[in-house]
């Protein structure tokens, strides 16, 4: 029994050796290489780059007041359109004690010599009646009043504006109206009723009140990298595509390329400028006069420039072109791809534009050929 037993257990050991011997020399048998086969193809080929910016309005204004106050009452709400000249907000006089004073003597003495020139012309009115003055020396007296008059009116007008920030004479245009001063949608109100607001002067910029826009007359505004800015020019067309609103894409035209490059993450890059056209059909329908975009002033934004385009050319993807320092080379099957073993003819071809992705080809093959392309792995190949 146990010489039986041994016999099991020394065929089982015999039989294990022998298959793992058999399988080690399969695997390391040579396996066929099979390659998938790439058709030229005839298409349009473009070369282009993605910029990153923002969305702004070509023309943005800050409202300013002209006299130094407090807010006394806000007519208008970010979001709402105005018109040039239509009234934002009221500001009430906070008046400059020295000019309040200095006003006030200037009525005063208006006052003192109006009544001096009063005086003097009620002599030469009796005189001139009692032909003992010319005519000459009478009006000039009369021109004298007429002047005095108008100084003491003057005067009034002055301290009014300097007390009030509004005199008679000039209700309508009164500064302590704050118009705005192009029409467009007010982007920004930074101020709030009771605040302290100043004009601008020498040492200040002066208290925005208001940031007013026009949003029917955007731009795209971004940097692009030193490399590729040489192969741009004024009116190449663009695609701009909004982060906020990604089913709809907006033509462009390029209208700026700075001179003058800006450093960037320690590259040099330029800025530039592209007036968006907003009646461009988007996906899903198209824009009417009626059915303007909402857009808003900073929205990121993409834009997509064709820096370089082939139309039409017998093209292969990239993946089955071989680099060999300035030449390049393709493997061109030698009867079908189906064919084992397959077959190969190493053949130069002169190449143009590359997306990337295809690339062109000038020179070397034909449309009717197959190129060799990337291996195919199948899953005995992983194990």
């Amino acid at each position: 029994m146990k010489k039986y037993t041994k016999l099991v257990i020394a065929l089982i050991v015999a039989l294990i050796f022998i298959g793992t011997f058999v399988f080690l020399w399969q695997k390391s048998q040579p396996k066929e290489v099979v390659y998938s086969e790439l058709t030229p193809e005839v298409k349009d080929i473009q070369r282009t780059t993605i910029i990153t910016g923002t969305i702004e309005p070509r023309n943005e204004v800050n409202v300013k007041p002209q006299i130094a106050g407090i807010i006394a009452e806000l007519m208008k709400e970010p979001g709402q359109t105005v018109q040039a000249g239509e009234v934002i907000a009221r500001v009430k006089v906070i008046p400059d004690m020295g000019q309040l004073s200095s006003a006030e003597s200037r009525v005063r003495l208006s006052e003192i010599n109006l009544k001096q020139v009063e005086t003097d012309y009620g002599r030469m009115k009796n005189l001139h009646e009692q032909k003992l003055v010319s005519d000459e020396e009478f009006e000039k007296s009369r021109q004298q009043l007429k002047q005095a008059r108008e100084e003491k009116a003057a005067a009034d007008d002055a301290l009014q504006v300097v007390r009030d920030g509004v005199s008679k004479s000039n209700a309508s245009a009164s500064s302590t109206l704050i118009r705005a001063t192009i029409s467009g949608i007010i982007l920004d109100i930074p101020v709030k009723v009771g605040n302290s607001v100043i004009n601008s002067n020498t040492f200040n910029d002066g208290t925005t009140i208001a940031t007013v826009a026009n949003m029917q007359d955007l731009i795209f505004r971004g940097n692009i990298d030193e490399t590729e800015v040489g192969q741009l020019a004024i009116g190449t067309p663009m695609k701009i595509t909004i982060g906020a609103l990604q089913d709809q894409t907006f033509d462009a035209s390029l209208e700026y390329i700075s001179p003058k490059a800006v450093q960037n993450n320690g590259a040099n890059q330029f800025e530039i400028k592209a007036a968006i056209s907003l009646a461009t059909p988007v996906s899903g329908g198209s824009l009417t006069d009626k059915q303007s975009p909402s857009l808003r002033s900073g929205y990121s934004a993409n834009a997509e420039i064709i820096l370089a385009e082939a139309k039409q050319v017998l093209s292969v993807p990239e993946s089955g072109i071989e680099f060999s320092g300035d030449s390049t080379f393709v493997q061109v099957f030698v009867g079908a791809p189906e064919a084992r073993p397959q077959q190969f003819e190493r053949r130069a071809v002169e190449t143009g534009l590359s997306n990337g992705v295809d690339i062109e080809i000038k020179k070397g093959i034909t449309a009717q050929e197959k190129v060799r392309g990337p291996q195919i792995i199948t899953d005995n190949d992983n194990n």
